[in-house]
């Protein structure tokens, strides 16, 4: 079954094993839902050093997931060092809202997580 993840990434940090893929992609459903929020009401509120910070802490996560969102992430990142308005990142920050939010479902679905 096709997925927005890459299984083959999350196979090679967890040494294979199935149980900790399991741990890892529940920590991924606990963690990255609120800091997706707070970095969409960051940016949506113009708070640039908030947006960095969420963008900041949720980057190793997606390239751990290979979400192919390095690009799209480090453009918000780079935003934040700007004087450029949130206009110029919303298509970024929508493609990162609309990839997550899909790779959640199919983790959830793929580790039967609730």
């Amino acid at each position: 079954m096709d997925t927005h993840y890459s299984i083959e990434s999350l196979r090679e940090i967890a040494g294979d094993d199935e149980d900790f893929m399991a741990v890892v992609a529940q920590t991924f459903l606990d963690e990255i839902p609120p800091d997706l929020a707070a970095l969409e009401e960051a940016v949506s509120n113009n708070n640039k050093d908030l947006a960095y910070q969420f963008a900041h802490k949720m980057k190793p996560n997606f390239e751990m997931f290979g979400l192919g969102l390095e690009k799209d992430i480090t453009t918000i990142e780079t935003w934040t060092k700007t004087s450029k308005s949130v206009t110029a990142i919303l298509e970024n920050v929508e493609k990162v809202v609309s990839t997550v939010t899909t790779v959640i479902e199919e983790l959830k679905r793929d580790f039967d997580i609730q």
